[in-house]
């Protein structure tokens, strides 16, 4: 007895693929978001971004 059928299991495969990606290319931005709004005193947007200012 199967608990799934083909179709669902390709579509949890494509969901933990998407999911991959999201925790790939999201996790840096999430770590420094989370440490700009916790930081005391908070910095400025382009001093986080400009190398420059």
């Amino acid at each position: 007895m199967a608990l799934l059928s083909e179709d669902q299991k390709e579509w949890i495969g494509r969901c933990v693929e998407a999911g991959k990606g999201v925790l790939h290319y999201g996790w840096v931005p999430f770590v420094l978001y989370i440490g700009y709004t916790r930081s005391t005193p908070q910095p400025s947007l382009i001093k986080l971004i400009s190398p420059l200012a």
